[in-house]
């Protein structure tokens, strides 16, 4: 077992809360590895290798005693997990009863979260693919990733190879996305319940006369065909751990803010005391100009009075 120990300096604290795992997941590295291997699977690897360059590390030392639907021969993925930080793994052996073998596999805080295992057969390599070099998308492009055939609904295991490729072929996730940083697309098509053809191809944009244009797709390579043999899906207690979301976060209480019995938000609003006495008034108010003009007047129509009221007495 790995001696637990507790970092001592803010950097290494702050290192181990970067590899820790997150509400919001960003960008996924992918690990390669290889047991007793043939030459196809070389190359299979090596061209897995070419298009995740980004977000990829490979080990080219044999490693023969990963075993992982055995138990037992998961400890060295966990550790090699945890050494170069790659929740996603790539393993490629072959043997008499499994020729060009594939396992993807995915883990949640440096454990084993789930596998499957894929059989490649009909590779071909991008060199052995003839088009024009400058359609080739440049580094750092984001990919479509297209899912094609009923069987990615219907069967349990199309569905979750599906889940492993859209992990590990999107990259990062991210919310706004020019079009021209689209370059490439991969298409999955599901051929039976247990065969998938996988290809990749660059996006060409053409005028379309209108503001959206017209695609065409050029097949770069690499192409090949997956058959699943074996998969694992992950236990319900870490299913329930690895799924949390921001939701389940708790939020951050907002003064003066209530809810009511149907969701509505509901406000108080805090008004200080308006003294009105100490109201400034401006000079020329309308209200003490009228009071005025009614006095005089009222002055005026009582003079005559007081005049022939002398007069009499």
């Amino acid at each position: 077992m790995d001696k637990i120990k507790t970092p001592k300096t803010g950097r290494a604290r702050r290192e181990l809360q970067k590899r820790s795992p997150k509400l919001v997941e960003t960008g996924k590295k992918t690990l390669i590895l290889q047991g007793k291997t043939s030459g196809l699977l070389n190359n299979v690897l090596t061209e897995l290798f070419h298009l995740k360059r980004e977000s990829a590390i490979r080990y080219t030392r044999k490693n023969e005693n990963i075993r992982p639907f055995e138990a037992g021969g998961e400890t060295s993925l966990e550790f090699f997990s945890k050494k170069t930080d790659c929740s996603i793994f790539v393993y490629g052996s072959t043997s008499k009863k499994r020729p060009d073998n594939l396992v993807i596999g995915r883990t949640f805080d440096y454990q084993i979260y789930d596998l499957i295992e894929v059989g490649v057969e009909n590779f071909k390599c991008a060199d052995s693919f003839a088009y024009d070099k400058k359609l080739a998308p440049q580094a750092g492009t984001k990919p479509f990733i297209v899912f094609i055939g009923e069987g990615f609904k219907s069967e349990d295991q199309l569905k979750h190879l599906k889940e492993v490729l859209l992990d590990m072929l999107r990259g990062e996730v991210v919310e706004n996305l020019n079009l021209a940083g689209l370059g490439r697309v991969y298409v999955c098509t599901a051929i039976s319940s247990n065969r998938v053809f996988l290809t990749h191809c660059a996006i060409r944009l053409k005028k379309s006369g209108i503001i959206v244009p017209r695609t065409e797709l050029i097949e770069i390579g690499p192409s090949m065909d997956l058959v699943v043999r074996r998969y694992r899906l992950p236990n319900d207690s870490l299913r329930k751990e690895a799924m949390k979301t921001s939701k389940d976060k708790p939020k951050k209480k907002i003064k003066n803010v209530t809810e009511d019995a149907v969701g509505g938000k509901i406000g108080n609003i805090y008004i200080p005391d308006q003294k009105i006495g100490e109201m400034a008034l401006p000079n020329k108010a309308k209200g003490l100009k009228r009071e005025r003009r009614e006095a005089k007047m009222k002055s005026s129509n009582n003079e005559p009075a007081t005049k022939k009221h002398k007069e009499d007495s």
